[in-house]
């Protein structure tokens, strides 16, 4: 399974088979052991031992990392997840609150909001199923629900309006 792992601005390629991970080309075993009952997670890369204090934060793949004395905010999403937010963000307008409209056919899982609500840029508003995936589909800047135009159960076409706000 590959991921795309963003830490400070910067975008690892993370290629995960079995006990096998290449990081950006580098190859070598590694594992992951929890420590029960705590946030700790003992991370083994060849013959180095991490002990690392994973925190998950808002958003789908957002995690805080505790390391050796310092904390690292991460997003680690895989390949096509990481895909999809990029082309979200890249068709997204900065000139106030875009309208939500589905980036590929398939069916509404959830809606996360209803008319009034205020939103954030980032925050989750539909839930799609695609592909045998669901992926939340977040909103490009901060607004208010206008009106909801998806109803969970039903399928929609790429480029379906989903939700409107102002």
């Amino acid at each position: 399974m590959k991921y795309i792992v963003s830490v400070a601005g910067r975008r690892v390629d993370v290629d995960v088979q079995g006990e096998m991970v290449e990081v950006n080309g580098s190859r070598d075993r590694a594992r992951v052991d929890e420590v029960e009952g705590t946030p700790v997670r003992l991370v083994t890369v060849g013959d180095r031992v991490y002990r690392v204090v994973v925190r998950r934060r808002e958003g789908r793949g957002h995690y805080s990392l505790w390391m050796d004395g310092f904390t690292h905010d991460v997003e680690a999403l895989d390949e096509r997840a990481r895909a999809i937010r990029d082309l979200s963000a890249a068709s997204a307008k900065a000139s106030g609150p875009a309208p939500l409209v589905a980036p590929m056919p398939g069916l509404i899982v959830r809606i996360r909001v209803a008319v009034g609500d205020q939103v954030s840029a980032g925050q989750g508003l539909v839930v799609m199923e695609a592909m045998k995936m669901e992926n939340e589909l977040r909103a490009s800047s901060a607004g208010v629900v206008k009106a909801v135009r998806a109803t969970p159960g039903t399928a929609v076409e790429k480029g379906a309006l989903l939700i409107e706000l102002e």
